[in-house]
């Protein structure tokens, strides 16, 4: 898998191996490659979707996003999961590359990529049975989320 941002570039290109899910010589720990989104709104406030019951870590927020499927680009994967997720339309341009985490769970080692989305179209509506909540970066350390999404937040508290 190769990661790169050129210099001035806009867009980050992540090339997924021929598999989802990618086993690392070292321990064979499992690399998950999923990409998020902090979609902020005309008044500084980023979205926040709750995990529901059912899935791992149910009743965390996190931002916006999913798995990488075989093939994808992250781009393209935030652009199908916001459309399912919250029924919105995003334009490739009006995603920014903003940061990325790296964390190791016990069964697995997440990479996930953040954007950022100022830009999109429709109404936003969880359709995926999830609570939604907007917050302002000051208040994002009152949402219990990942550990892989933490270190995100103080970078965000900075930019915004």
């Amino acid at each position: 898998m190769a990661f790169s941002l050129s210099p001035g570039s806009r867009s980050a290109r992540v090339q997924p191996a021929s598999t989802q899910r990618v086993t690392m010589s070292a321990g064979q720990t499992k690399l998950v490659l999923v990409v998020a989104c902090a979609l902020i709104d005309a008044d500084g406030r980023i979205l926040l979707a709750q995990r529901p019951e059912g899935k791992s870590m149910a009743g965390l927020w996190e931002f916006p996003g999913g798995k990488i499927e075989t093939g994808e680009r992250p781009e393209t994967t935030l652009i199908r999961e916001l459309n399912e997720e919250l029924g919105i339309r995003v334009k490739e341009d009006c995603l920014a590359p903003f940061a990325f985490a790296s964390h190791g769970y016990d069964s697995f080692h997440l990479l996930m990529p953040l954007y950022l989305c100022r830009r999109w179209e429709g109404i936003i509506v969880a359709r995926e049975g999830q609570k939604l909540a907007w917050a302002r970066t000051n208040e994002l350390a009152n949402y219990a989320m990942p550990p892989a999404d933490v270190p995100l937040v103080a970078q965000l508290r900075d930019l915004l």
